[in-house]
């Protein structure tokens, strides 16, 4: 384990926000894992676990603990009879590890092309983008224990998955450190696509359908809206999507409905179906309650290439999260909806191990 005290940690994040972490432990593998937090558990410190730093929020005064980095290693693909399975290690980069599926012909990840961050990351925030998500896929996830230090295997049934969620985001919040995770991808490409504006861009590409096309349509759609880290591109200085789209029942989206046109709205709202809920843009929400795309309140601003995505222009976390807390109650006013966010903000005041 490589530990450095008092480490700056916005070069970390894809934000480039927060002050100084106590400890900055850098772990390639389990046993390093196991160290950083018995670490923490003899100084009675938090922790908090990162992979690839781009949904994360740290605050301007720092981290007071132990800041667990996961930078293990590793991919291995393995032929089965229903497919193949691929296991990577946490600290993979996630669009390495996509890349190269799709360069193998395989199905099953393509749709997540360009998403920054880890492969620890992704069965926490079921990650999901143009119609595919991380429940589709995944077979199991290793983790450790941060109580027993011992490993766990959740199958993907025991991850209880939902939109953007899982029980590690959810009752087991704060409990197990993702070491590895395997997926089953499908053989010979065959890819699926459920959402309308990617089946919109690739029918325009006029090119026989391949994973391959798939991925370059959506790097090229992601690009469109600064959702592909780029350093010559300010508006990629974030945590991607800052709110998760709300799924609402019938009851709530009539009222939804009613308080548009009582606003004087004429236009149909934009829905998609979820389940039995009706999940509506939250950014079409943001900008009708008053909000515009490159719009700026100090060093902190709304992308100008997407409404939902909330941008550092060289302030601090604190302006970040104002701006967050007025659009959020921007559109509770104006709608009755309350925006959930999807990054982890850590808040200054955590609790230690014991």
């Amino acid at each position: 384990m490589q530990l450095a005290e008092n480490a700056p940690l916005a070069p970390y994040t894809t934000i480039g926000l927060g002050g100084p972490a106590r400890y900055l432990a850098e772990c390639a593998g389990s046993d390093d894992v196991q160290e950083a937090l018995g670490l923490a558990r003899e100084q009675h410190l938090p922790v908090q676990v990162m992979g690839g730093g781009s949904n994360l929020i740290f605050p301007d005064a720092g981290f007071p603990g132990v800041v667990l980095r996961v930078a293990s290693r590793g991919i291995a693909f393995r032929d089965e009879r229903d497919g193949v399975a691929v296991t990577a290690a946490a600290g993979e980069p996630w669009d390495g590890l996509v890349a190269e599926s799709v360069r193998r012909d395989l199905a099953g990840l393509e749709c997540l092309s360009g998403i920054p961050g880890t492969v620890g990351g992704t069965p926490i925030q079921n990650v999901g983008a143009y119609g595919q998500d991380i429940a589709g896929t995944l077979v199991s996830a290793t983790c450790l224990a941060r109580d027993t230090l011992e490993p766990v295997t959740f199958t993907n049934a025991d991850c209880g998955f939902g939109y953007r969620s899982s029980r590690f985001k959810r009752e087991d919040r704060d409990r197990y450190v993702v070491t590895e995770v395997t997926y089953r991808l499908r053989r010979g490409g065959g890819p699926e696509l459920r959402y309308p504006e990617l089946a919109t861009a690739v029918s325009a590409r006029r090119e026989p359908l391949t994973v391959r096309l798939v991925r370059e349509t959506v790097l090229a759609l992601r690009r469109g809206k600064a959702m592909v880290l780029n350093p010559g591109d300010p508006n990629t200085r974030s945590v991607g999507s800052f709110f998760l789209n709300p799924v609402l029942s019938p009851a709530a989206f009539a009222e939804v409905e009613q308080r548009w046109r009582a606003g004087g709205g004429t236009a149909p709202i934009p829905t998609f179906r979820a389940g039995a809920g009706i999940k509506v843009p939250a950014a079409w929400l943001v900008e009708r309650a008053g909000f515009r795309k490159g719009q700026r309140t100090g060093g902190a601003g709304i992308s100008s290439r997407h409404a939902l995505a909330l941008v550092n222009f060289g302030g601090t976390t604190a302006e970040l999260l104002a701006l967050a807390r007025e659009i959020e109650q921007a559109v509770e006013q104006r709608f009755g909806v309350r925006l959930e966010r999807e990054p982890v903000v850590v808040e200054e005041t955590v609790k230690s191990e014991k």
